[in-house]
């Protein structure tokens, strides 16, 4: 069965404060997913914490990532930027097939890298995600990303799914976990999964990366 996480629904009227910090009091109330792994390779993986919570807008997103080797990288342009940096990453489909199916992905400044694609890895780099929200915060420990999207942008694209149990969406929750080589070497690029996508080389963009958010009531 694939995994499925219960995004809570705000009290009516409530909505969230997207800061970037995590600090908005009604974050508590949502259930805290933490089984992000790697998939390819044997290693401890650090802390990631994911959340969701909506409304009859907006679904909220927040990641708290620990990383004490933050990786942000260099480029001209956003998508440059983002491919060279430690990012979490949110995949949603129109149905299994993943065809079509959206990524949005998010490095520790905030630049966004957001597309549309089709199986296998057909990827429109022109698609922006309407209405998307993102603030984000470096700290300590690590960083930190939130994001709202509406739940009417969701519709639009059909993937916004319907079963007897609800409203659900086919999604994947992914982190890319770079590192920076010994004495300023190449950058060490690791991938971490919510599912695991049960492929042998590193690949989110595949039916099997994909579990359910179901927008419980």
């Amino acid at each position: 069965m694939p995994k499925t996480y219960e995004a809570k629904r705000l009290e009516p009227g409530a909505s969230i404060a997207i800061d970037g910090h995590g600090s908005f009091s009604r974050w508590q109330a949502a259930n805290v997913l933490t089984d992000f792994d790697f998939p390819w390779i044997k290693r401890t993986p650090p802390a990631t914490e994911f959340r969701a919570l909506w409304n009859d807008q907006s679904l909220f997103l927040r990641y708290d990532v620990t990383d004490t080797d933050v990786v942000l990288g260099d480029g001209a342009n956003a998508m440059e930027k983002v491919i060279g940096s430690d990012r979490v990453e949110i995949f949603f489909s129109t149905g299994p097939d993943l065809k079509p199916y959206y990524g949005i992905e998010f490095d520790p400044r905030g630049e966004v890298l957001d597309y549309q694609a089709r199986f296998h890895r057909e990827l429109d780099f022109e698609w922006a995600c309407d209405g998307l929200k993102v603030a984000t915060s470096l700290n300590d420990a690590g960083y930190v990303v939130e994001a709202s999207l509406p739940i009417a942008t969701f519709k639009t694209l059909s993937c916004l799914h319907r079963d007897d149990g609800g409203d659900y969406l086919i999604a994947g929750l992914y982190r890319a976990e770079f590192s920076h080589g010994p004495s300023g070497g190449a950058i060490v690029e690791d991938w971490m999964s919510w599912v695991d996508p049960e492929v042998s080389t590193p690949d989110f963009h595949v039916p099997t990366s994909f579990g359910t958010i179901r927008l419980v009531r």
